[in-house]
């Protein structure tokens, strides 16, 4: 099946709805502690992002056997895996993104794939469960979300809305913050789940987001539906943002032009 068949985009929409109602919905509000273990402090993974990444790994080398799977699980006990990612097809996989969310019952919570080709993010996922959205696009074909094409909007605040998570950030990161706290009116803590933080730079809930963590399971999928949707994505120094490239940092804007207030 070509990459940029609609098919395919069909058919991995479908897929991560179908993952979601097997092995995650099912478990929402009703873990077991038993179902909860921590990979490292403070970062946790469950029955549901493991069984998660084995049906969608599964199902995803079936539809492109060419391509390799890189799953964050799988990655979490072989690190390697993710190395020459910017080579050749590559699906990356976030069985379950903001598992922390997920664990409290929180619902904002995502599933998401990118289907790379050379470093390239040319397709993109993101389910969300709880709130029954299904966001996707294709490089060059415009953003979607439960089948219908969206631009991103800029907030209702004139002074701008901006998400500011700091958990992961480090001391030497605060003058980055002060800096875009400093261009905009209300500062949100954002959502600690990417899946759903880039889509709320599409839907005029907030104008631009912080993330300190640059892992591509994460960004890649957001990255492009954004992008296609209007929005840039990006660093401090206006790099735009490429896979393999996994400094801190990293700046999502519902418009292009407020890159410009960077400096």
């Amino acid at each position: 099946m070509p990459i940029g068949d609609p098919s395919l985009g069909r058919a991995v929409a479908e897929l991560l709805q179908d993952v979601a109602a097997q092995s995650i919905l099912p478990r929402w509000k009703a873990l077991h502690q038993s179902d909860i273990t921590e990979k490292t402090p403070g970062d946790f993974v469950t029955i549901a992002d493991h069984e998660s990444e084995q049906r969608l790994t599964h199902a995803l080398s079936r539809l492109l056997p060419d391509a390799r799977v890189v799953g964050e699980e799988a990655v979490a006990a072989t690190s390697s895996l993710l190395d020459g990612i910017e080579s050749g097809l590559v699906w990356l996989v976030d069985p379950l993104d903001g598992t922390g969310n997920f664990i409290s019952g929180s619902p904002n919570f995502a599933v998401m794939v990118a289907l790379l080709q050379d470093g390239d993010v040319e397709a993109a996922w993101i389910y969300q469960p709880a709130h029954g959205k299904i966001w996707q696009a294709a490089k060059g074909r415009g953003a979607f979300c439960n089948g219908r094409p969206v631009i991103a909007q800029p907030s209702r605040d004139p002074g701008l809305i901006g998400a500011f998570p700091t958990r992961h950030a480090s001391p030497e990161h605060q003058p980055v913050i002060d800096h875009w706290k400093g261009r905009t009116k209300t500062h949100l803590p954002g959502l600690l789940c990417a899946g759903v933080d880039y889509t709320r730079c599409i839907d005029g809930t907030q104008d631009l987001a912080l993330f300190w963590r640059s892992m591509p399971w994460d960004h890649a999928p957001g990255s492009l539906i954004l992008t296609e949707a209007g929005g840039w994505v990006g660093w401090q120094d206006g790099t735009p943002y490429r896979v393999n490239d996994q400094r801190p940092g990293l700046i999502a804007f519902s418009n292009p032009e407020l890159l410009a207030q960077r400096d």
